[in-house]
């Protein structure tokens, strides 16, 4: 019962820490109802992993160190700023002229969702898994199946693809460690929470807090894509776009500003 109580008050900790509408949050829901799911996958262990690191780092004493050197912090506020801003101002560009996006799920794809031009368009799309018959030399194609194959691939591109791994990856990587809040946050905050709770029980705290980060962002994750079904509507994207980019724009600008 000793270990649990710290156990416990470092979980409820970390989850009033991390729940809330933030830019991590923001595009991890994003990709939760595009992507497949190992980007998906890819994308919480990089969130989860990157807290478990500053929590680690300033229960060692590293948020001391980075109070020292606030013109570090500077940096990364002003370079977090310009890519939030470039995001929100993206983010309203397709929310103010959409392009009529919307999810269909590909049953080659394992029902995954994929980003489709249109629901209707996506919906005619066909993609046959099957292998083609070659007409003989000198023999007609079967009707209605002149330039079919052409229809198709064009439809294909005109899908945009979901968000790769790499660009998932590095995305999140920027949404994480160039927010000086975070640094703020985790490193300082709860660093020094957890040292509060004494030689032995800190450690114990610290699991009840990276477990807090593993249990939301794997929920967001994967828990986001009962989503899909909303997401099939084009106008859900201009509304959740017109949110995206009210929550980048208003952090950004709180960067720039030093709040």
């Amino acid at each position: 019962m000793t270990v649990l109580l710290p156990a416990l008050s470092g979980l409820g900790t970390g989850l009033a820490l991390i729940v809330a509408i933030g830019v991590q949050n923001t595009y991890l829901l994003r990709l939760a109802v595009t992507a497949r799911v190992r980007v998906v996958a890819a994308a919480v262990l990089v969130c989860a992993v990157s807290d478990a690191l500053l929590i680690l780092a300033g229960v060692l004493g590293v948020g001391a160190v980075v109070e020292r050197f606030p013109a570090a912090l500077v940096v990364i506020r002003y370079v977090g700023a310009a890519f939030l801003l470039t995001y929100g101002v993206l983010a309203a560009r397709r929310a103010l002229r959409p392009s009529g996006d919307a999810i269909r799920v590909a049953a080659e794809d394992d029902g995954v969702a994929v980003v489709g031009v249109g629901a209707d368009r996506a919906a005619t799309t066909v993609v046959s898994t099957s292998t083609p018959q070659t007409a003989g030399r000198g023999q007609a194609e079967p009707p209605g199946r002149t330039g079919q194959t052409d229809r198709t691939d064009r439809t294909d591109r005109a899908i945009p693809a979901a968000p790769v791994m790499r660009t998932a990856v590095l995305t999140m990587l920027v949404f994480t460690w160039a927010n000086p809040h975070v640094y703020l946050d985790t490193l300082v905050f709860l660093g020094s929470v957890a040292n509060q709770q004494g030689v032995d029980d800190r450690w114990w705290w610290t699991a009840g807090a990276v477990a807090a980060s593993c249990l939301w962002f794997g929920a967001l994750g994967f828990g986001g894509r009962l989503l899909r079904p909303l997401f099939a509507r084009p106008l859900t994207w201009r509304v959740f776009d017109g949110c995206v980019a009210v929550v980048m724009l208003v952090f950004g600008v709180l960067l720039v500003v030093g709040a």
